[in-house]
């Protein structure tokens, strides 16, 4: 009963025969021997299995432990594992998404680059006297204004954000 418990609990912690060894400053065989049966420790050893094992010695002398816990790690290891794939897809498609909007932002700049190519600057040529047309006038000005400064700047950012939210190898 000993035996069996002391393997169950060091296996239920995550511990290898080895490492219980150098917490009890013990040989490794020396805990294969306990393990077996094939010897049993003194009471004071008894006492440091219970402390490196965070167990009370009444549970390594009491019934048998079932080593039900290693079943729980796995459940609860597929669940993490299930998780975490779905968090990789979020992140896939939320990646997939800024790429398709950088393309876009992209696509916008160049065809109203193209737009205003094609006007010839019109604003420059505006009649600014007549009063209905005037405040279109300078509000295309400024638009025209803005978008020369500022294109240039968004359309090299969203570059490198096609290339950053691309797909990855």
């Amino acid at each position: 009963m000993l035996n069996e418990n002391i393997k169950a609990i060091r296996k239920s912690k995550g511990l290898s025969q080895e490492e219980l060894a150098i917490k009890l400053n013990v040989v490794r065989q020396t805990i294969s021997k306990w393990e077996h049966g094939l010897s049993v420790p003194d009471s004071d050893m008894l006492i440091s299995i219970s402390e490196a094992l965070e167990t009370p010695v009444s549970t390594l002398l009491g019934k048998t432990v079932v080593e039900s816990k290693v079943d729980d790690l796995k459940v609860i290891s597929e669940k993490l594992e299930i998780i975490n794939l779905q968090l990789a897809q979020k992140k896939t498609g939320k990646r997939k998404i800024l790429h398709w909007l950088f393309l876009s932002l992209c696509a916008l700049i160049v065809t109203i680059s193209v737009v205003l190519i094609v006007l010839n600057s019109s604003y420059l040529g505006w009649n600014y006297d007549d009063p209905e047309t005037a405040v279109v006038g300078v509000a295309f000005h400024a638009f025209e204004w803005m978008f020369v400064r500022l294109a240039p700047i968004i359309f090299v950012g969203a570059i490198a954000g096609i290339f950053l939210t691309g797909k990855k190898a």
